[in-house]
């Protein structure tokens, strides 16, 4: 029975092609653009997370300066205000596994005729180990070599393929404001971080070697950044304490005065943008599926407009037996069918415009198969919600009274 009536469902959709499709076009838009939004705000929260991550886990990052001066991804503030001695005091803190202290300078990097703008980060060699980052090829520099001053550079992939194209980097010599090092090490690619910064795009020198002969006239002991390794995710809170009473209490700073550094949890910044990340996809979904409730009233008034043609049909199936539930059934079922078939359409071209956003960004816009169960139950309750007034009013139909129309 069920099947004979979905086959009568669908003949009278395709009997009347064109209002079928113009009826559809408000739950095929409707699906499209939620699909889209969520898609676009899954990928965007998948960007955010792995960017960050990707920069090591249980981090925490203490920059220079105060919050107004400048903050981690926007760059630390004008006032030098970290130096070496709050490393080591961090370091010594329970809970936390290393401490890497780093300085970064803007330069020109040249190998024989070609040259490149890139970032120059002096650190130590738990640098690496904070931030979870090996060596593809050759090694990274030891602590003999970090404290020697040696004049030796690991590269990233990005600055390898930009100075030495094909060639194997490793022993070639790179200079840095005229001061010649030696490369002995390219480092695993990581691809792009927050804000679309290449994160392969970096030369790392020793620290000491960046202060003495890099720094230019800075304070030699001023540091930029610290990355700070916690035990775990659960202590980074604590650790965060003490690294403020700490600093503020080196930095002899007053109750009054503010902080002249900043502390910034990475885990926490990630669950932030995450969450608003999420937030502003299901709003802009909400916004979308508006579409869909007007989609609905379509089909409420289209399904009433074929009730009023089709009253002589309804009479005539009455009289030879149809029963009102199964005259109620069969508009039912068109409804739910004109909803269900748009729903298919709009997730089909929602996933294509997923596709081409994702290119267009460069980032993954997956469409999730929740989201698509979704998308087909909501239109589905919308085809029965919207499509029970016509179909009972066509199953409330005198079957004399539809006889003589």
């Amino acid at each position: 029975m069920i099947a004979t009536m979905l086959a009568e469902a669908w003949g009278a959709l395709v009997a009347n092609r064109l209002r079928s499709a113009l009826t559809m076009l408000g739950m095929i838009i409707g699906v499209a653009a939620v699909i889209l939004m969520l898609a676009i705000g899954g990928g965007v929260q998948k960007q955010v997370s792995d960017s960050i991550s990707g920069l090591g886990s249980n981090l925490l990052i203490v920059t220079a300066g105060s919050g107004r001066q400048g903050g981690i991804f926007g760059g630390a503030g004008t006032n030098v205000s970290l130096r070496l001695e709050d490393a080591d005091a961090i370091a010594r803190l329970d809970k936390v596994v290393a401490a890497a202290p780093s300085t970064q300078i803007p330069s020109q990097v040249v190998a024989g005729p070609a040259n490149w703008a890139t970032t120059v980060t002096g650190s130590v060699p738990a640098y690496f180990i904070v931030n979870e980052w090996t060596a593809g090829s050759g090694r990274a520099f030891s602590d003999r070599e970090e404290r020697a001053g040696a004049r030796v550079a690991v590269i990233g992939q990005t600055v390898a393929d930009k100075l030495f194209g094909a060639n194997d980097p490793i022993g070639q010599m790179i200079r840095v404001k005229g001061v010649s090092f030696t490369v002995i090490g390219v480092m695993d690619k990581r691809g792009q971080g927050f804000g679309g910064q290449d994160r392969d795009d970096v030369v790392i020198v020793p620290l000491t070697t960046a202060l003495r002969v890099l720094q230019g006239n800075q304070v030699r002991r001023s540091i930029r950044t610290i990355s700070v390794s916690v035990a775990s995710a659960d202590a980074l809170d604590s650790v965060t304490d003490d690294i403020n009473t700490l600093l503020r209490r080196t930095h002899r700073l007053r109750p009054d005065e503010q902080d002249d550094f900043q502390v910034a949890n990475l885990t926490a910044i990630t669950d932030t943008l995450s969450s608003t990340t999420a937030a502003i996809s299901l709003l802009l979904a909400a916004i979308g599926s508006i579409s869909l409730v007007v989609g609905g009233i379509g089909i409420m008034d289209i399904m009433l407009v074929s009730v009023t043609e089709r009253t002589r049909e309804i009479g005539i199936r009455m009289a030879i037996g149809a029963s009102r539930a199964a005259i109620r059934l069969q508009f039912l079922l068109e409804a739910l069918m004109l909803s269900l078939i748009g729903c298919g359409i709009g997730v089909a071209l929602g996933a294509g415009l997923s596709m081409l956003a994702g290119k267009a960004t460069g980032f993954e816009t997956p469409v999730s198969m929740f989201a698509v169960s979704i998308a087909f139950a909501v239109s589905a309750s919308i085809g029965i919600f919207f499509g029970w007034w016509p179909a009972t009013r066509a199953a409330k139909l005198s079957p004399i009274g539809a006889l003589r129309s």
